[in-house]
C-alpha cells in the first residue's frame, strides 16, 4: 500500500476513476446489446431508435477516455452497417 501522502491520494483517485470507468463501460455494453436485440427482432424502426440512443453514449465514453476513439468509431460503424442491412 502507498505510504506517501500523494501516493495515498493517487490510490483513492484511482479507486473512484475505476468505478466510474466500469459504469461507463457497462453502459456502453448495454446500449450495444439493445441495438443488437432490436436488429435480431428485425424491426428497423426500433433498431434505428436504439442506434440513435447508443451513438452519443459510445462517443461520450470515447471522449472521457474510457474507450479509444477508434474503438468507438468501429463500434458505431459496425452497428450502423447492421441496422442499414435491415432495409
Amino acid at each position: 500500500m502507498a505510504t506517501h501522502r500523494s501516493a495515498m491520494k493517487r490510490a483513492r483517485q484511482n479507486i473512484v476513476r475505476r468505478k466510474r470507468n466500469r459504469s461507463i463501460r457497462t453502459r456502453v455494453k448495454n446500449v450495444i446489446k439493445q441495438v443488437r436485440l432490436a436488429i435480431q427482432e428485425g424491426s428497423e424502426e426500433s433498431a434505428r431508435a436504439a442506434l440513435a440512443r447508443a451513438i452519443p453514449v459510445i462517443d461520450k465514453a470515447a471522449g472521457k477516455g474510457v474507450i479509444h476513439k477508434r474503438t468507438a468509431s468501429r463500434k458505431i460503424s459496425r452497428l450502423a452497417r447492421q441496422v442499414n442491412a435491415l432495409e
